[in-house]
């Protein structure tokens, strides 16, 4: 396994124009020109990691292209993250597509429980994510924020409640609820269903299972 670098190591030495660390990742972003110069440029940094066997997180918008890399075998950022970095910049650099690193940023849920091994599944099982250590959920399509659970030593009454409306496909949606409510959580009302039905959690944070039907 290759030796980790710690975050101040990694943004000495990466481009300040491109790349900054967030977490444990180093993400950059480009702002292309046009959407068909982004995609050539995209297509470009999938080639670079391939041939370096090193592959990013990649993702392609209008007027954007986000890049985030990391060694997942060494759980955190190590000099192949670094030497594919450099590689990428110097892509930009050829094809004249500037860095965006204002528009960078990872957002995490924190949902604070006094009894986490009674909340988390129903998270687990309404997200439909996946667990990332013992505090953690995370999506497994590396996309939307991930979950993360913090210690409450006593009840705070009409604090930091939380209402999530989780939106999938009409034909998971019933799948999606049972497993929720498998998991410890509560169905608290179906009357808009399968517009969405809401569920809570064993200490009462809501989640709407939300689909496209029975929509104005």
């Amino acid at each position: 396994m290759t030796e980790r670098i710690d975050s101040a190591t990694a943004t000495r030495y990466a481009d300040p124009r491109h790349w900054r660390v967030l977490l444990r990742t180093l993400a950059a972003a480009f702002r292309p020109a046009d959407y068909a110069t982004g995609a050539s440029f995209a297509a470009e940094v999938a080639a670079l990691a391939e041939a370096q066997q090193h592959h990013p997180e990649l993702t392609l918008s209008w007027g954007r292209v986000g890049v985030v890399v990391t060694s997942h075998d060494a759980g955190g950022l190590t000099v192949k993250d670094l030497r594919l970095a450099t590689a990428i910049s110097d892509l930009a650099d050829r094809m004249g597509v500037p860095g965006a690193p204002e528009t960078l940023s990872v957002h995490e849920v924190a949902i604070d429980a006094l009894d986490i091994p009674s909340v988390r599944p129903f998270w687990r099982a309404v997200l439909g994510y996946v667990d990332d250590g013992e505090d953690a959920l995370v999506d497994p399509t590396g996309v939307s924020p991930a979950y993360w659970f913090q210690q409450m030593d006593e009840p705070r009454p009409q604090r930091n409640r939380i209402h999530l409306d989780v939106t999938v496909p009409h034909d998971q949606a019933q799948a999606r609820v049972t497993a929720a409510l498998a998991a410890g959580g509560v169905l608290v009302s179906d009357r808009r269903a399968p517009a969405f039905w809401v569920l809570a959690d064993p200490e009462g944070n809501e989640a709407c299972i939300c689909t496209w039907q029975a929509r104005d």
